[in-house]
C-alpha cells in the first residue's frame, strides 16, 4: 500500500469520526433534559411583593380579583400579602405545580397567575401549598408524591362541588414551549374519565388538564379556554 493509499484511508477515518462525534452531540443534545433539577430558591421568587400580588391578581377579570385573598410564595412557602372580602384566593404558581414528568417541571422561569373560588380555595388551593411545603423542603419528586399521598390520606379536605379557577393572565408563563397559552378556566372534579365531560373530543371546547394526570391528588381537571384575557382585550382562541 502507497503513502497516498495509507493517507487516503485516514483522512476518511478522521472524516467519519468528525461526523459520528457530531451525531452523538445533537443526540444528547436533543435528550437532554432541560431542568433536571430544582433551581436554587431565589431563582424562583419574584423580588417585587406588589409585582407579584398585582401578576396574582391579573389571573381573573378586576371585577373578582380585586376582592380576593392574595398570597405569594417566601422563603418558607405562600403566605398572606392581602385579606380578601369575596372568598376568591388568587396566587402565583410555580413550576412544580405542572405533572411530575413535565421538563418544565424544575423551571424557573414558569409563572402561572391563578384565582381560585371559594370552594376551589378550601380544597385545592392546599395542595398547592402541600407541594410547596414539600419542595421547599428539598424533598425528591419520590418523596413528595409520598408527602402528598399521607396529606391526601390524612388532612386533605373532602374535594367540594363547583369548584373552578381562572387563568386569564397575559402575565403568566406556562411553559417554554406554550408561553401564557389562552386564558382559561379550569374546573375540578373527583378522578373521572374525561369522557364524562366530553374532553378532547372533535369540535369539543373541553380539554383534559395533565395537570393531575397521573399523580397522587384525587383530582380531575378539566379546561375550557375563553376568548378574553382578564384585562378585556381579545386573546387567540388556538388552544393547541
Amino acid at each position: 500500500m502507497n503513502k497516498k493509499s495509507v493517507e487516503t484511508i485516514i483522512l476518511r477515518t478522521l472524516a467519519l469520526v468528525v461526523v459520528l462525534g457530531a451525531s452523538w452531540q445533537a443526540h444528547a443534545q436533543k435528550d437532554k433534559v432541560p431542568y433536571p433539577t430544582k433551581a436554587p430558591l431565589d431563582q424562583y421568587l419574584i423580588g417585587d411583593r406588589n409585582a407579584e400580588i398585582a401578576m396574582a391578581r391579573s389571573a381573573a377579570p378586576e371585577a373578582i380579583s380585586r376582592d380576593a385573598e392574595v398570597w405569594v410564595l417566601g422563603t418558607h412557602g405562600y403566605e398572606t400579602a392581602v385579606k380578601g372580602k369575596n372568598g376568591f384566593v388568587c396566587v402565583v404558581e410555580r413550576s412544580w405545580m405542572s405533572p411530575f414528568d413535565a421538563p418544565d417541571f424544575w423551571n424557573p422561569k414558569l409563572r402561572g397567575p391563578i384565582c381560585f373560588n371559594p370552594p376551589a380555595a378550601r380544597t385545592i388551593l392546599p395542595l398547592t401549598f402541600k407541594r410547596t411545603e414539600l419542595v421547599l423542603a428539598g424533598l425528591s419528586k419520590a418523596q413528595i408524591i409520598d408527602g402528598i399521598k399521607a396529606f391526601q390520606m390524612k388532612e386533605l379536605p373532602p374535594l367540594e362541588p363547583g369548584g373552578m379557577c381562572y387563568m386569564m393572565s397575559k402575565q403568566g408563563y406556562l411553559s417554554d414551549v406554550g408561553g401564557n397559552w389562552v386564558p382559561h378556566l379550569m374546573f375540578y372534579v373527583p378522578q373521572t374519565d374525561g369522557m364524562a365531560w366530553g374532553a378532547d373530543l372533535p369540535g369539543s371546547p373541553v380539554m383534559l388538564s395533565p395537570q393531575f394526570q397521573g399523580a397522587p391528588e384525587p383530582v380531575t381537571v378539566f379546561m375550557i379556554p375563553v376568548p378574553k384575557w382578564s384585562d378585556g382585550t381579545a386573546a387567540p382562541m388556538d388552544a393547541n
